[in-house]
């Protein structure tokens, strides 16, 4: 009703000053304007018919005649001191009189107008500001608060993090039965830091815990703390605890923390002062409130690195909990989750989708189930098939098709005996994942054709053939190019990245070159308040960094070799590979397989 009534109020002063403006507009339209000698002049020749004295201006109408029209006019002239005004006028008998001024239009627009702006102004600024429209709401936090019962999410909306769901279920019975855990003189924890990569569901979890607990829960991502103006974050964080003390037992949620919890001293740049102000804040309130009330401190980042060693201390993020990438049991049940409202087909294998995509994390799986869904409403089918399934995980890997990017012949040609080297590579050596498709269509920005790997199960650590058969596959595509066409094209750009990444990894990091020994020169990222500088450095001399791009060039020039030997040796396998991409356009893991084992 409130904003009804302010919608009301600044509609009618809008139409008011709009009415004056038109008014002010089509009168001056209708009156000309003169200057006050020929006005003078019209007087003395006796063509004015009748004039009207106000306090700046003289308004009056001139005979018929004065303009050759043959009607009379009304001017406007501004008012000048005359004493002899009066006598001219009652020498040519012309009438006139004068006129009391009413002021209260001009007062108007003047100054109540401009009043009425500037107070419009700061009603709006102060709405804006906080829910209180006043100065004390610069310091009010801007959590998004949901009572218990509305916060629906519970254990069951969250799949594939088994291990973090077992260490929070502690926090549930504390906030559900607090007196077990005082009777015993326990303290809960007062801080629960969930740490991994991005998508992994850790909102969504923080989400479930208030649900199953059926407790207020506070949401607010760290970025919402800092203002431009001095104070306001420390203020925000203290509103936010004080309102948490008034509802507990609750749980404060706080996302992206690596925004407000960084290494203080740590930027090189001014305007960080607000931020550590916010961020000491944060830590006396973290030492001030009990746990035995029942408020419940979990925050979420995917960079703890840089976190401030002090938020990590025993007594305010007690437990760091890792939600990881899922495993493939992890994402299968992350798609059973997302796939209950939508219509499966019956061939759906949800299993076969998790080992389709190893290193997918939930919301990568979500985006999946969505992709399908619409795939199969735009196809018009009763429900989602694995081919809706497939597609969208190609969407979601290599982008959408590009169907009206136009390739020539030479270069379509040169894309499937690319792809095809790639695959025959992989398929040739041991220590590589199976091929599952081979595209030569056109996805996403750059990608003019893919090759699909199906990893038989997760992994997590890797041997030195592995990596350099990693590397071979890598190279597959620009030997391919080199042995067919005699020269290579630029589409091997992003795969020479790889392959020397792979490389340099091996010599700098995992001490697998047999030259340089069983040293590692890659600098571990220490936190700042350690290292006392902005970041790692080259630690080694510039000697030792010349035999290192050295050692780097030697590996990648043998696997180079070792793929040219392997695809000349198999030249046929080769170009039939590529026939059939180029009439086909895509050549599935099945087909792929038996025309590796033909005999040429």
């Amino acid at each position: 009703m409130h904003r009804r009534v302010h919608f009301y109020t600044v509609g009618l002063v809008g139409v008011f000053l709009l009415i004056v403006l038109i008014y002010n507009f089509t009168l001056s339209q209708r009156v000309e304007r003169i200057p006050y000698s020929e006005f003078r002049n019209y007087v003395n020749l006796g063509l004015v018919k009748n004039i009207r004295i106000g306090g700046d201006i003289i308004q009056g109408v001139k005979g018929a005649g004065t303009e050759g029209s043959g009607k009379e006019t009304p001017f406007v002239t501004a008012r000048v001191e005359d004493p002899d005004l009066v006598k001219e006028l009652e020498k040519h008998r012309i009438d006139y009189s004068g006129e009391f001024e009413n002021a209260w239009i001009r007062d108007l627009l003047s100054w109540v107008v401009p009043v009425l702006v500037l107070f419009a102004l700061w009603l709006f600024v102060f709405k804006k500001l906080g829910p209180g429209g006043s100065i004390m709401s610069f310091g009010r936090n801007k959590a998004k608060v949901y009572a218990g019962s509305e916060t629906r999410i519970t254990f069951e909306d969250v799949a594939g993090v088994e291990e973090a769901k077992e260490e929070l279920v502690e926090l549930i019975d504390f906030l559900k039965n607090p007196e077990k855990f005082r009777n015993l003189g326990g303290k809960i924890p007062k801080g629960f830091l969930l740490i991994g990569p991005p998508g992994t569901g850790k909102t969504l979890l923080a989400k479930a815990v208030a649900g199953e607990a059926k407790v207020p829960f506070f949401s607010l991502s760290g970025s919402e703390f800092v203002e431009m103006f001095v104070g306001v974050g420390a203020a925000r964080v203290r509103d936010l605890f004080a309102q948490a003390q008034q509802k507990a037992p609750c749980i404060v949620f706080i996302d992206e923390l690596d925004a407000l919890g960084k290494t203080r001293g740590a930027s090189s740049i001014g305007g960080h002062d607000e931020r550590e102000q916010t961020l000491n804040q944060l830590l006396v309130e973290m030492d001030g409130f009990d746990t035995r009330k029942g408020v419940i401190i979990m925050a979420a980042t995917n960079r703890p690195e840089i976190l401030d060693p002090a938020l990590l201390r025993p007594g305010r993020f007690d437990r760091q909990i890792l939600v990881d990438r899922p495993d493939i049991n992890g994402r299968e049940k992350i798609l059973q989750v997302h796939a209950r409202p939508v219509k499966l087909g019956k061939e759906v294998n949800l299993r076969v989708m998790a080992a389709r995509t190893p290193g997918f994390v939930g919301a990568d799986l979500a985006n999946v189930v969505n992709e399908a869904a619409l795939l199969a409403a735009r196809r018009d089918k009763a429900e989602v098939g694995m081919e809706e399934l497939e597609e969208a995980i190609d969407r979601v890997i290599a982008g959408l098709e590009k169907r009206s990017r136009v390739l020539t012949k030479k270069e379509k040609e040169i894309v499937a005996y690319h792809e095809s080297g790639h695959a025959l590579i992989a398929a040739f050596l041991p220590n590589t994942d199976p091929v599952h498709k081979v595209s030569i269509i056109p996805r996403g920005i750059a990608a003019l054709g893919y090759t699909q790997y199906l990893p038989a199960e997760d992994r997590y650590l890797m041997t030195r053939p592995e990596l350099l058969d990693r590397l071979c596959v890598a190279l597959g595509g620009r030997v391919a190019e080199e042995i067919i066409f005699g020269q290579v094209s630029t589409g091997a750009q992003d795969d020479l990245q790889r392959a020397t990444d792979i490389a340099r990894r091996m010599v700098k990091e995992f001490g697998m070159s047999e030259k340089l020994g069983l040293v590692t020169f890659e600098k571990e990222r220490r936190s700042f308040f350690l290292d006392n500088g902005m970041g790692s450095g080259k630690d080694y001399s510039e000697q030792t960094a010349r035999e290192i791009d050295l050692e780097v060039k030697r590996i990648v020039d043998e696997m180079y070799k070792r793929v040219y030997d392997i695809l000349r040796a198999h030249r046929d396998r080769l170009e039939h590979l590529a026939k059939v991409l180029l009439e086909k356009e895509v050549v599935e893991g099945e087909e792929f397989k038996r025309i590796v084992s033909l005999d040429m």
